[in-house]
Formats: structure tokens, C-alpha cells, sequence
């Protein structure tokens, strides 16, 4: 009898748990489903642009966006009230010679992808972009550069040259479309209509948007090069540069986002490297700002927390250790620290016998009335003081920065001395005699305007 009740009650028991549980304890099936619909508004974009476009479609198509099956109007579409809302692209709904150019697809879009859009998906990368000297080149230039403020070089001549670059400022002319004196243009530093500052296709170009080619040291050259600010050439020079002419196509430029790892993915850094890229216990940033020590670009070299243009946030000590830490995962403690010693040399050097010096002397002059500060391009004097700083020194300093001894050398301190001595015979003579040094006039290619732009100035 107490067996059968055994039995019995291990089969009730049985019974109960092979029943569907009921409310919370009911277990879901798991299930793995990945989405591969689009919107037909989105298929009409990319099978036109594949028609119309075909670079720019196979670009996309190549993509991760396209791997992830982010298409043209997760970037592109707007509300049709922004200021950049493309007016002209509504009359490609009124096509007939294609399918796609019918009203039923018809979307407001704008050509222009902003870091504000970009944001949507890539809050961080934005929000550290935002805080760089990148995404606020444009303000830094208008709150000192001469050639922008005085006017002192036409709008062909911004629009061609200094905008590529540093970024225009967008505008929309009468007939609502972008004004062509400030588009097209990906410059790092480009005021957007909406209220956001850069270009995030400035490394990532359209429509591909790759992290191998940002992670490039070409991607930067594309700016940082030429007599001023000779990055890409002294990169060149150094080691680093060597070893990625001898060894690039080795490397993983494929690594994912913030894996990216020394002497597991690539052998010698590129800029990225350095200046962006996670390593050790640093991690990925898209501040360009941060891991600088100096700022050997300005004319006299100070800390980045003390360049008024645009002071930095943080603490330079703090910085360098995080550069330091990058060197480290390739070079030992004493070969890191005898190289910064070696480049705080290099900015005393510059600084104390060339810069303040040759500074002291072109003040006396201004204070003389011997030379004239309307335009502190037309006389003789004062375009050797900017040589010397904005070129020679720059070169020497940044020579320093990333062993690439020509420029310090060559390039750099032995032009310094060059252009010393010149400076200094023709402010003797100036002084000696007491005549305003001659002008160059009239003045070539002005007429730039001096109204600032509508943006925030810091």
C-alpha cells in the first residue's frame, strides 16, 4: 500500500512538472532575430543613388553602416523645417524617367551630416569631438587670426584654402540651398546649421565612413602638412613613419573600435595611434586636445590649459602622463622620460632665444609708431616675426615633439637662426634711424569680410 502511494505521488508530481507554467514563472523560448527591412522611402534612396551614384552607393555598400543596415535616411533625413533641408531634392519626386522619383517616396533630406546627427548613434566620439581643438578650430582662427579679422585674403581665397581645413561657415542663400562660398566642405571645424561644430567626414570620408582610414597617418595629412605645420612630413622622417612605410600592410586597420592594441594589431603608431587611439590604461578618445603637454604651435610656447584662444580642461601634467602611457607600451620608462626631457629643452630653447627676444624688439618698434598695426602682414619686420614663429619655430618645436630631426634641425632651429639675424638687422636699422619701416601697398587679394560669424565665441 505505501508503495502504490509512492508511486502515485511521483507521478502527480511528474505531471505537474511537465504543465505550462502560469504568469511569471513561464519560461520564454529563446529567440535570435535580426531585422533586414527597410522603410520603402529608404529602398527609393539607395536604389536611385545606386542608379544616379553608383561611387557613392558601392561606398555605402561597403560600409558598416550598410553591414548594420543603416541607410541614407538614418543619416540624411531631416524635418522639413531645418535650415538645411534640401529644396532642390524635392523636384527629384517629379521625375519620370525613374520609378523611385515619385511622390509616394518623397522625404525631406539635407546633405549635410552633422556631428549632431552622427550623435544619434555615437553619443561619446561626439561629445569628446566637441571639446577638441578639431570641432573649434573656426572659433580659434576668428578670435586671432589676422588674416580673418583684418580681412587680409579674399573669399577665394578662405574658401579654397583656409576653410578647407578649419571649416566654413554654412549658410543657405535665397533660394534655400547651401551657399557655394561655404559648401561643399568637411572641414574639421565647419559651424553647422544646426548648432553643431565640425565634420565628422573630415577622417571618415563618405560614404565608406572607415575607421582603417581615420587610423591612417594620410588621413591627417591631408591637413597637417606644408611649411607651417609639417605633421605628415616629420612623421615621415621619424621612426615611427619608417616603420609604417616598412610594415603598414601588415597591420589589423580592421580591429574593432577601441581594441585596437600595440604589438598585437600594428608595430608603429600612426597619429591615431598616439592622439586617439586606447592603449594600456588610456582610453580611446576623440579630444585631439588631450595627451598634449605644450602647444607648439602657438607663438610663444605655453602649457594647453594657458592658450587663451582656447584653454584646455584639463591638467597638462595629467595629459602627458596619458601620453606617457602610450609611449610605454612600445618604449621603456627612462627612453619616455630622457624624450620629454629632451622636448622641454627644445620649447626653452625656442622660446627663450629665439621668440622673446625677436617679440621684445618687434613691441619697441609698435611702441615707436615705427611700424603700423592695421596690418601686421605689409611690413617687412613684422612678416619675419611670423615666419619665425608660424613656420620656422613651428617646424623646430614639433620636430622635437616627434623625433624628426631634419625638422628640428634644418627645418627648424638653423631657419630660426636665419631668420633671427634678418629680423634683427632691419629692426636695428629701423630703430637707428627712426623711419617707419616701408609698407607694401596696396596690400594684394584683401576684401575677405571682418563681420564674425555667427557662432559662439569663446
Amino acid at each position: 500500500m505505501r508503495k502504490t502511494y509512492t508511486l502515485l505521488t511521483l507521478l502527480a508530481a511528474l505531471l505537474l512538472l511537465a504543465a505550462p507554467a502560469s504568469g511569471a514563472d513561464l519560461q520564454k523560448k529563446k529567440e535570435f532575430r535580426i531585422e533586414r527591412g527597410m522603410s520603402k522611402q529608404a529602398m527609393a534612396c539607395l536604389q536611385c543613388h545606386k542608379q544616379e551614384s553608383p561611387g557613392l552607393f558601392a561606398d555605402w555598400a561597403a560600409s558598416r553602416h550598410a553591414a548594420a543596415n543603416i541607410t541614407c535616411l538614418d543619416c540624411h533625413q531631416a524635418d522639413e523645417h531645418d535650415k538645411d533641408v534640401s529644396k532642390s531634392h524635392y523636384k527629384q519626386y517629379e521625375r519620370s524617367d525613374t520609378k523611385w522619383g515619385v511622390s509616394e517616396y518623397k522625404v525631406p533630406v539635407a546633405g549635410v551630416v552633422t556631428p549632431k546627427d552622427c550623435s544619434r548613434c555615437h553619443p561619446d566620439e561626439v561629445k569628446q569631438y566637441s571639446r577638441s581643438k578639431h570641432a573649434n578650430t573656426n572659433i580659434i582662427v576668428w578670435n586671432i587670426d589676422f588674416w580673418m579679422k583684418k580681412g587680409l585674403n579674399n573669399t577665394v581665397e578662405r574658401s579654397t584654402g583656409c576653410y578647407a581645413c578649419h571649416g566654413s561657415i554654412l549658410k543657405v542663400n535665397e533660394e534655400g540651398e547651401l551657399d557655394p562660398d561655404t559648401w561643399p566642405n568637411v572641414g574639421v571645424g565647419r559651424v553647422n546649421l544646426d548648432g553643431s561644430l565640425g565634420s565628422c567626414s573630415s577622417c571618415h570620408t563618405r560614404h565608406r565612413f572607415s575607421v582603417m582610414e581615420a587610423r591612417k597617418p594620410e588621413a591627417c595629412g591631408q591637413c597637417h602638412l606644408g611649411p607651417d605645420h609639417p605633421q605628415i612630413e616629420i612623421y615621415n622622417e621619424s621612426k615611427h613613419g619608417a616603420i609604417y612605410d616598412a610594415f603598414g600592410d601588415e597591420y589589423n586597420w580592421r580591429a574593432a573600435p577601441g581594441t585596437w592594441t600595440p604589438g598585437v594589431d600594428y608595430r608603429g603608431p600612426t597619429c591615431a595611434s598616439c592622439h586617439m587611439s586606447g592603449a594600456g590604461e588610456v582610453m580611446t578618445t576623440h579630444d585631439v586636445t588631450e595627451r598634449l603637454s605644450w602647444e607648439t604651435q602657438a607663438p610663444l610656447t605655453v602649457r594647453p590649459e594657458n592658450f587663451k584662444p582656447f584653454p584646455a580642461k584639463t591638467d597638462w601634467k595629467t595629459e602627458r602622463d596619458k601620453m606617457k602611457e602610450i609611449c610605454k607600451q612600445c618604449h621603456g620608462q627612462k627612453w619616455v622620460d630622457d624624450h620629454y626631457n629632451k622636448l622641454d629643452q627644445a620649447v626653452e630653447n625656442y622660446n627663450e632665444t629665439y621668440y622673446k627676444p625677436v617679440k621684445a624688439k618687434l613691441d619697441e618698434m609698435y611702441e615707436k609708431g615705427l611700424l603700423d598695426k592695421d596690418n601686421p602682414f605689409d611690413q617687412k619686420p613684422e612678416i619675419e616675426y611670423y615666419f619665425l614663429w608660424h613656420h620656422e619655430g613651428r617646424r623646430a618645436r614639433m620636430g622635437a615633439a616627434m623625433m624628426a630631426p631634419d625638422y628640428a634641425w634644418w627645418h627648424g632651429f638653423f631657419e630660426c637662426k636665419h631668420r633671427y639675424m634678418v629680423f634683427m638687422e632691419e629692426a636695428e636699422k629701423i630703430l637707428g634711424t627712426g623711419e617707419p619701416a616701408p609698407k607694401y601697398e596696396p596690400f594684394p587679394g584683401t576684401g575677405g569680410s571682418t563681420e564674425r560669424p555667427n557662432m559662439p565665441m569663446k
